[in-house]
């Protein structure tokens, strides 16, 4: 068994499917998983299966989820939710998730 800390990254990317598009990356400390999602919905539900099937402690967000959408997710599980901040996301023609998802 392993003792690094399991971590996932959601970022948000039109036509995000996090059954398709997930890939880890395995250090000594740190096994990250990173999934696509597109919108809010689809995070929350995703955010709820790895904490609760996949053992996930720790989830990071991009950029493209606004402070609205940060705090779904950080309501929606029980681990800690930290995010990469951008007001105008680049990979979402340059506004912010919580403009696009609400």
């Amino acid at each position: 068994m392993s003792n690094a800390l399991k971590a996932a990254f959601i970022f948000v990317a039109p036509g995000g499917d996090p059954k398709q598009h997930r890939s880890w990356v395995l250090t000594e400390g740190v096994e990250l998983l990173a999934v696509a999602v597109s919108g809010y919905d689809q995070a929350e539900e995703l955010a709820r299966d790895l904490v609760e099937n996949e053992g996930i402690a720790a989830i990071e967000l991009c950029g493209g989820f606004g402070v609205a959408g940060t705090a779904r997710i950080a309501a929606a599980v029980d681990v800690p939710v930290g995010v990469v901040r951008f007001d105008v996301h680049p990979g979402l023609n340059n506004v912010s998730g919580d403009k696009l998802f609400g």
